[in-house]
């Protein structure tokens, strides 16, 4: 019997039940009997109902929250002395080097400043040079007492003198060859470059005008946040739970047009502290970015698995009415139904993760029974749901609930009087 069948049964026979209301109302006897036949024909009907026989499965379970990329490494190009810009070395939007030049500032007044601190290694060098001249000169005349003490103890003073300047000469030549070095700008790292903030003939300030940003973006961090309560919560509910180490945890990507991100991430850790102004957990997440679809910056959803629950019955989620007991109801051989007390103890896309109240090979119902009990039906066919038949609607012996089929015979109710004409 096709699913259309036992509807267009029930259907005629509650025309019937109408019409035989309306024409025998004169004759309660009758009334009275054909209530019994029809209550006695509806008793033998067997409409079909959905179940879906649940076996008990190791679940990994999943919590959706939202996070924020960052890139795993961000630069600030700024410049180490003032200067006018003269050029921009690179491509904006490009990928550059760690140690590619990107600008050069003026370095006329460093070269300046250097070849000064050259002469005056020179102008030291030969005052040292003096000054070790007069130590030898006078060190055998000091000992044949042809000069005072003092004399000689002026000129080796005056020796130590001329090699502090030169020491100290030798100090501003370096300060300035680093100076000099600094009017050109080197990449600190390899990433992506962007725009360019100065352009050239632009003044730039040592250490305080931002010229660039390079950002690393392969892989990327996952910035992942949640309030202390709900972490709390979580952790209740996965009590019973068998806690997954953070090297086995694949982290999963939702972008912000719905669509899922190829790439698995790893999580890196879960901080022990809580952030006392906003009462938010961080946890935080890597994930390989290779083709560069990920941003600095970008709002995701990220499927974070936190626990597993071993010998668990996912049940669709319409199956169970959930309220201050859950509960499921029941299919058993001879079609008849029972109800069941249960225990929700998780959420797995469309399904709950029922941890107590099942065994293995049980038929939860599905759809199908709550207008035939309306009708009075008690014992019903099953036929097994599957997760992909969750887009056809449900099976039902009501009138309210059958959906519009296309037909090679339409699914119309008898009118009243057909159905009156039937019962005489």
């Amino acid at each position: 019997m096709t699913a259309i069948q036992p509807r267009r049964t029930l259907w005629r026979l509650a025309a019937i039940a109408v019409a035989t209301s309306l024409t025998l109302t004169a004759c309660p006897n009758k009334v009275e009997e054909m209530k019994k036949e029809q209550r006695s024909k509806m008793a033998q009907l067997e409409p079909t109902i959905n179940v879906f026989t649940v076996q008990p499965q190791n679940i990994l379970l999943e919590n959706n929250l939202p996070g924020r990329l960052e890139s795993v490494r961000t630069a600030n190009i700024m410049p180490q002395v003032n200067g006018i810009v003269k050029r921009r070395l690179f491509q904006e939007g490009s990928v550059v080097k760690a140690g590619q030049p990107l600008y050069e500032i003026d370095d006329a007044t460093y070269q300046a400043n250097l070849q000064s601190a050259q002469a005056s290694l020179l102008q030291a060098q030969a005052a040292l040079a003096k000054a070790n001249t007069d130590v030898e000169r006078y060190t055998p005349l000091v000992q044949a007492d042809a000069i005072s003490k003092q004399e000689f103890d002026a000129a080796v003073a005056a020796k130590r003198s001329a090699e502090a300047q030169v020491a100290a000469a030798q100090a501003a030549i370096n300060v300035a060859e680093v100076s000099l070095g600094y009017t050109k700008v080197f990449a600190p790292i390899t990433g992506h470059i962007g725009q360019s903030l100065v352009t050239e003939g632009a003044l730039v300030n040592a250490n305080s005008t931002k010229m660039a940003v390079i950002t690393q973006n392969d892989p990327m961090y996952v910035n992942i946040t949640q309030s202390s309560s709900d972490m709390l919560k979580l952790k209740q509910q996965l009590m019973n739970g068998q806690k997954v180490q953070n090297s086995e945890v694949a982290v999963g990507l939702t972008l912000e047009d719905g669509s899922e991100y190829p790439h698995k991430g790893r999580l890196m850790f879960a901080d022990t502290t809580v952030d006392e102004k906003t009462g938010q957990v961080t946890i935080r997440a890597a994930i390989a970015n290779p083709n560069q679809i990920l941003m600095n910056g970008m709002y995701v959803r990220v499927n974070l698995p936190l626990a597993g629950i071993l010998g668990a019955f996912p049940v669709p989620q319409r199956a169970v009415t959930r309220g201050k007991t859950d509960s499921v109801m029941l299919a058993k051989e001879d079609g008849t139904l029972e109800p069941r007390t249960v225990k929700v103890s998780g959420q797995k896309g469309d399904f709950w993760i029922i941890t107590e109240g099942l065994q293995a090979g049980e038929r939860v119902v599905i759809d199908g029974t709550m207008s035939a009990g309306m009708l009075g039906i008690k014992k019903f066919k099953l036929q097994e749901w599957q997760p992909e038949q969750e887009g056809n609607a449900p099976v039902s012996g009501s009138p309210e609930s059958a959906p519009a089929e296309s037909t090679s015979e339409p699914a119309t109710a008898p009118t009243t009087e057909e159905a009156a004409s039937e019962a005489q």
